[in-house]
């Protein structure tokens, strides 16, 4: 595999019920996972270069759901179904932090 021109991670981490990190499981990244994925394989972005990885923690976990893009090595926070067209379009393809979405600096 040639190396990504771009590599988005998605956290997928599941931490027990009452954990003090909590986790981005209980913050939907099943659905921004999903969503990561059907817009992937729609898109045929393997074919350009992006690679998709889902991963455990990232570390903003009161924040999330987390993804990571490298190698710009970019958080973005809070992250839902509806904002992954918008990571896509404007960051991956683009090359445009959406801006709205990092992570401040305090967690990143």
């Amino acid at each position: 595999m040639p190396k990504p021109k771009k590599h988005v991670l998605v956290c997928v981490q599941g931490r027990p019920a009452g954990h003090p990190r909590g986790s981005c499981q209980d913050k939907a990244c099943g659905p921004v996972w999903q969503a990561f994925s059907d817009e992937f394989a729609a898109r045929k972005l393997w074919e350009s270069g992006l690679q998709l990885t889902n991963t455990g923690c990232l570390g903003p976990c009161q924040a999330g759901p987390s993804v990571l893009v490298y190698p710009e090595g970019l958080m973005y926070v809070g992250v839902t179904p509806a904002d992954v067209s918008a990571i896509i379009d404007e960051h991956l393809l683009g090359d445009r932090p959406v801006e709205r979405l990092l992570a401040p600096a305090e967690l990143w």
